[in-house]
């Protein structure tokens, strides 16, 4: 059988054969089985907090792990509606045994999913993962009497996370004119309130969810709404969120996208300028932009690669003691000052940086220059044969040697589709797509199913 857990938790159609409350309540007792575990003797009582972003499955969703997490003796802070990393924060901050979020992030309104934080905010490694899913099939252990859980509402949640994002801002906002789209998700609150407590004017779209209407047409991975008011109401910048807000992308003050790559860059440079970028490294994952790699070398700054998946990235700045990463994708993971990627405090920080250097983010963004890139998903192949085949491992170093220290070529299985993905990077883009091109061929004749 599968495994349960993906890249990020358990995710999928909410209320299908994977995330349905039955699931969610067995997924929570299971949890509550493994993390007392780990509680010396078994006596301490635990607590959990369970928040949500504003999806209507995730109103009984939620309803599902706390019963399961109650039902297994588990006190619960609810703390309803708010971002993931606010979550994370919350449950170092309530010094909770565990956090569980409901979220699939910036996936369509119709799924959901089930991801946990252990003790500190920390997302959870394969093993414990593992063991959770093992427990499912365990018989159910539910205390009776004084010993079931008890549910608190816990409303302090928003102003507690907003209060410590403030703190950790390095600059104000004073003078920025913010546009801030929050993707009708779970900053749809909290985000508007720490641009203009930290002294930006604010003006707001995609921040009026109804439960449906999560990442539809707004948000990180639908930017048009954004590009087109930041400047049209004549503001400095804009940021977009996604659903569950980990994430953040931006654009400049004429509608110009600036991505999460851009975004390392200028925060990258302004944190080694601060003396407060560890050991002036940067951990970002293979599918980076080349013109990063060249961006952080000329500004005396490592880049440590890893696997696509933010929590590669977190596993690889625990094991080497940095604190900045991210995806292109726009997770950005400052470690001084929370546990997962944080959309909000990638703003912030953002925005931070252009009124401290007098700056535009348009100006900040030309710290790198961006390598054109074309991807292409090849469906109907043998993603395991992907790295080893010797006629597809022939073609990508003759490629490589082609585009010398000018390009980059990048092939690799996908951890969430049955596709292996051809990308590259050349000098101009239509290089880019002819080498693309020829290698996907390649893999779609030598590795076809």
């Amino acid at each position: 059988m599968a495994r349960l857990f993906g890249t990020d938790g358990v995710r999928g159609l909410a209320n299908g054969d994977v995330i349905n409350a039955d699931t969610a309540l067995r997924l929570a007792e299971a949890a509550a089985r493994v993390f007392g575990r780990t509680i010396t003797g078994g006596a301490h009582r635990m607590t959990a907090v369970v928040g949500r972003d504003p999806r209507a499955s995730g109103e009984f969703l939620s309803a599902a792990v706390i019963a399961g997490l109650a039902s297994s003796g588990v006190d619960v802070y609810d703390v309803g509606v708010l971002p993931t990393p606010a979550v994370a924060f919350l449950t170092a901050d309530l010094e909770a045994n565990f956090g569980v979020m409901l979220s699939a992030s910036h996936n369509a309104m119709p799924d959901n999913g089930i991801k946990f934080f252990a003790l500190g905010g920390h997302k959870l490694p394969d093993a414990v993962e593992d063991r959770i899913e093992a427990a499912m099939e365990e018989p159910a252990d539910r205390p009776t009497g004084e010993g079931v859980g008890r549910v608190r509402q816990f409303t302090e949640g928003a102003e507690r996370y907003t209060a410590h994002l403030l703190k950790a801002l390095p600059h104000s906002l004073d003078g920025l004119h913010v546009v801030i789209d929050a993707a009708h998700g779970a900053a749809s609150q909290v985000g508007p309130e720490a641009f203009r407590r930290a002294g930006a004017k604010v003006t707001v779209i995609g921040a009026e969810p109804d439960g449906l209407n999560i990442n539809d047409g707004y948000g990180s991975t639908h930017i048009d709404h954004l590009r087109e008011m930041v400047p049209s109401v004549g503001a400095d910048l804009g940021v977009a969120f996604d659903g569950d807000a980990d994430r953040c992308l931006a654009v400049d003050a004429t509608g110009t996208p600036v991505d999460g790559d851009q975004i390392m860059a200028i925060l990258a440079v302004g944190l080694k300028e601060r003396g407060a970028l560890a050991n002036d490294t940067l951990v970002a994952t293979v599918m980076s932009n080349l013109g990063l790699l060249k961006a952080m070398d000329q500004h005396g700054i490592k880049v440590k690669q890893t696997a696509v998946g933010d929590r590669y990235v977190l596993e690889e700045m625990r094991a080497g003691s940095f604190n900045f990463g991210g995806e292109q994708s726009g997770h950005v993971i400052l470690t001084d000052v929370g546990t997962t990627g944080d959309g909000v405090l990638t703003g912030l920080m953002l925005a931070a940086q252009v009124a401290a250097s007098g700056r535009t983010i348009g100006d900040l963004a030309t710290v790198m220059t961006r390598l054109p890139q074309h991807m292409i998903n090849v469906k109907g192949v043998d993603k395991a044969a992907a790295g080893t085949h010797p006629i597809v491992q022939d073609a990508i170093q003759a490629v490589e040697a082609e585009l010398g220290d000018d390009g980059r070529v990048l092939l690799r299985p996908s951890g969430t589709e049955p596709v292996v993905r051809v990308m590259a990077e050349a000098p101009t883009l239509e290089q880019a797509k002819a080498v693309t091109v020829r290698l996907a061929d390649v893999v779609q004749r030598e590795l076809a199913i």
